[in-house]
């Protein structure tokens, strides 16, 4: 299968879905709203899209699927915001919609498990915003009879967004909190679920997307140090930590999220089941990039 696919708010996740499928043949538009995100965008295949200043409209007119990457603000969606009448024009020739939403519409479990039918209570504003647009293109895609795959992602880490920098420059910090889970992904098995899902558009609905192994974030900062043979980082009390308001929002949340439905409605197979087998990989690929 090949097509059109409209990224908007083209980032981290989109970008290594696109180097999936601009191999395969299809034509991808991305927007970005930094000018200077342009050129890199070029360079992989992707054609950029300024926003707002440029018109998404030729684009999004000839486009065959949709991804939204972009964050909602107080505002709402920024797409279905800005462009919600060009989105009814486009919808009679879109055969997919994908929204990248978040693991955090579930809020705190107090460390037990949940899956894609465990009511939504979010603890944050960030949380209930992303509860609000995910209510938004469902209502938005029930009205034009598309077919709506809503994916729940857990943190995201990968190449350029692992914890090796901070263990090299001795900056990072084991938090401890009694009890604190979290479940992650790697980037590239974001990739592969959103494939796998442009490829069986007939298996819409609601995917978390994570590995098989939640896991304390202390557990996290030390098996990257032991990879780098660097002494273990220090361990701060959450209570005593120096952390910004964001960071100690993250902590709000303690929950372990289940993935059965990436696997049984998907067909996907984790390329990295466990935070052990993620951070291998990404210092592997230092090392192999010298």
């Amino acid at each position: 299968m090949t097509g059109h696919l409209f990224s908007f708010g083209h980032g981290y996740s989109s970008s290594a879905l696109a180097a999936r499928l601009v191999p395969q043949g299809w034509r991808i538009t991305g927007t970005t709203r930094e000018a200077h995100n342009a050129d890199a965008i070029r360079a992989s295949g992707v054609t950029p899209v300024i926003v707002p200043d440029q018109d998404i409209a030729p684009a999004l007119r000839e486009a065959t699927h949709l991804l939204v990457c972009a964050a909602p603000d107080e505002n709402g969606d920024p797409m279905l915001a800005r462009y919600q009448d060009l989105l009814t024009e486009a919808a009679p020739h879109l055969t997919w919609v994908g929204y990248l939403s978040t693991t955090g519409v579930y809020g705190d479990h107090g460390g037990d498990w949940v899956d894609e039918d465990t009511a939504l209570s979010p603890a944050t504003r960030r949380g209930q915003m992303r509860v609000e647009a995910e209510n938004a293109w469902t209502a938005f895609c029930a009205a034009n009879t598309l077919p709506l795959s809503i994916f729940r992602l857990a943190g995201i880490y990968g190449p350029g967004r692992g914890p090796f920098a901070k263990v090299r420059a001795g900056t990072a910090r084991r938090i401890i909190k009694d009890g604190q889970v979290f479940s992650r992904t790697h980037v590239e098995d974001i990739a592969q679920v959103l494939e796998a899902a442009i490829n069986r558009p007939q298996c819409s609905g609601i995917f978390n997307v994570c590995d098989d192994d939640p896991a304390p974030p202390q557990d996290v900062i030390a098996y990257a140090a032991e990879l780098l043979g660097l002494p273990l980082p220090e361990a701060v009390d959450f209570e005593t930590a120096e952390l910004s308001p964001m960071a100690r929002s993250f902590y709000a949340e303690s929950k372990k999220v289940r993935n059965d439905r990436i696997k049984n409605d998907l067909g996907v197979r984790l390329l990295y089941p466990d935070y052990k087998t993620g951070l291998e990989a990404l210092l592997k690929a230092e090392e192999n990039a010298g």
